[in-house]
């Protein structure tokens, strides 16, 4: 059983400090006027304040801080936080030891203020103690003008801030205003989506743990932790959310899919929503989606002048299918909006199949997918045909009824783009057999395969050259020391990156062409080892060497190469 907290009043008479009738006077006074008892003594002048702050540190099993030692003043950092926390809530930060911060503190009770500030500090903390006028007056002699708020700061100071201030309750779930303009959850979580634009970042997260719900940005294809917002906050942040999706926030038993629209000085944003119910509730997930991500243009994909000629040549081509593959997020989409956005010309009707519509083109035909009413890919194939279309756009090829449509498409004169999931443009020969394809269609109508995936490309304000570069690496991506020296850069990390070494991405590419004798193997079902080894004594060149170019010009590094072409050997 634990032992019961003394109350203040104890401690100070069991010290001899004030007497019993003395405390017993002031808890009644202290009752009526709605005041603290260590205040109210402090008023009636029966203890001065270090005292109420001995009994304080006392009482909560804290060690209590004598700000007027010059041991201890030596030991403030006070740039260990941010100014403006430090001035408005009179706190002092000492030490910043294995992720924890030492903080020194006048009101144990607070314990908001202490949610607030694990918040924005992003840190674990241990608290001791200091009366108030102590720790203002050193504020006021020690630190002097307030310093200017660094990057660091966290992105909620305002909505967060005042949350904590007008001392919302565990039930703040229940009662907090989600809708309007001025709620600081409405303004807390419009200034989680305005930042993660702002930082480039594809994906936002909130996940709900145990103790916290952590915030977390994918930029430039790395998940990177961001704040955590306090556990009591979880219910009404994912609320606002799913309220600005069009969800059911009543509903948390099953997933649920929205969509935000947000303007901003780069235009209209597109939110993508997901809401899938975990152990500790819901856990959302916002794609971003821009309108300018799939208008930068075939040049600045990061093609090689060889690939990217065979690119131009294949896409004009008059009928025939060209894939492109590749796991989630390595950029398929993106590749041919940007080819559809070069064929999108007067003379030419282009149909889409897609779920969902990612990013809306001028000029362009495009159906959504809706499985729910019977609209799926295989329909609106069927429909397209009958459109005569010039090129046909299908999402994703995911079964056999939607890959012979797109073959027949392909066989009657019209050019065909999609996706599929494989890991090299080799296997998707293999992929098309084992969905059920006949294999002398797969070898017809198959004009390329081109596999892809997103590499991070080194901040160009950092970057410097790499003086002993990591032979496993260069092992792995087939690079000698010699070669690389001079030549490999490394990432080093500056504000213009946020650290990372790395700003923006760009994409390595395999190119495979369908030569005959490629065609007589898909025919003959040759195994995959085969197939590729042919496509690349015909000239393809593989994902790592398309990287190890890359590495030699200095856009990316060879960590980044290995870490997305290769699996063994990677920590």
């Amino acid at each position: 059983m634990a032992r019961q907290r003394k109350k203040l009043g104890e401690i100070l008479v069991g010290w001899g400090a004030v007497s019993a009738e003395t405390v017993d006077g002031a808890v009644g006074k202290a009752r009526a006027s709605g005041k603290r008892i260590g205040d109210m003594l402090i008023e009636l002048g029966a203890v001065n304040e270090e005292m109420v702050a001995k009994a304080l540190a006392n009482q909560f099993g804290l060690e209590y801080v004598d700000l007027a030692s010059t041991g201890i003043a030596n030991q403030v950092d006070a740039k260990l936080v941010p100014d403006d926390l430090i001035k408005k809530h009179l706190i002092l930060p000492l030490t910043k030891t294995n992720g924890r911060l030492t903080l020194i503190i006048h009101d144990p009770l607070n314990l908001e203020l202490q949610d607030m500030l694990r918040f924005r500090l992003k840190t674990e903390i241990d608290t001791r103690l200091a009366s108030r006028s102590a720790i203002k007056g050193f504020i006021d002699s020690k630190l002097g003008k307030a310093k200017e708020v660094g990057a660091g700061q966290s992105l909620v100071t305002d909505s967060i801030d005042k949350t904590i201030d007008r001392s919302v309750d565990k039930s703040m779930d229940k009662s907090i205003d989600i809708t309007g303009e001025d709620a600081p959850i409405v303004r807390l979580v419009t200034r989680i989506l305005t930042e993660a634009v702002k930082m480039r970042a594809s994906d936002i997260h909130m996940e709900p743990m145990a103790d916290r719900v952590r915030l977390r940005y994918r930029v430039d294809g790395v998940c990177m932790e961001r704040d955590n917002l306090p556990k009591r906050m979880q219910n009404a942040v994912l609320s606002r959310l799913k309220l600005m999706a069009g969800m059911n926030i009543a509903e948390k038993r099953v997933p649920q899919d929205g969509r935000i629209k947000q303007p901003m000085e780069e235009g209209t944003i597109d939110y993508r929503v997901s809401a899938c119910p975990t152990y500790h509730g819901e856990s959302v997930v916002l794609r971003i989606l821009r309108p300018d991500s799939v208008k930068i243009g075939l040049v600045n994909l990061g093609f090689e002048e060889d690939i990217f000629a065979t690119f131009n040549k294949i896409i004009r081509r008059p009928n025939g299918i060209f894939l492109v593959t590749g796991p989630t997020g390595s950029g398929k989409t993106t590749t041919l909006y940007s080819a559809l956005d070069v064929l999108n010309r007067p003379d030419k009707k282009i149909i889409t199949a897609e779920d969902p519509i990612e990013y809306n083109f001028t000029g362009i035909n495009q159906c959504q997918v809706r499985e729910k009413i019977g609209l799926s890919f295989s329909i609106i194939l069927k429909t397209m045909l009958r459109q005569a279309p010039n090129i046909i756009l299908v999402g994703e090829i995911r079964d056999r009824e939607v890959a012979d449509i797109a073959i027949q498409a392909a066989l009657t004169g019209h050019l065909v783009f999609s996706t599929l999931h494989t890991n090299d443009a080799p296997s998707a020969i293999t992929r098309l057999i084992d969905m059920g394809v006949k294999p002398f269609l797969v070898a017809s109508a198959i004009q390329a395969i081109m596999a892809q995936r997103l590499v991070r490309v080194l901040c160009k304000e950092c970057k410097q050259p790499d003086p002993d570069p990591d032979p496993k690496y260069l092992h792995l991506i087939g690079l000698k020391r010699e070669d690389a020296m001079g030549k490999a850069l490394m990432p080093v990390g500056c504000a213009a990156c946020n650290k990372s070494g790395y700003r923006g991405r760009k994409a390595i590419f395999e190119m495979m062409l369908m030569s005959s004798e490629i065609r007589e193997m898909a025919f003959r079902q040759e195994p995959l080892t085969k197939i590729r080894q042919a496509a690349i004594a015909g000239g393809m060149r593989p994902l790592v060497d398309d990287g190890r170019i890359k590495v030699l010009k200095g856009v990316t590094s060879a960590e980044e190469i290995a870490r997305n072409t290769q699996v063994e050997g990677i920590a």
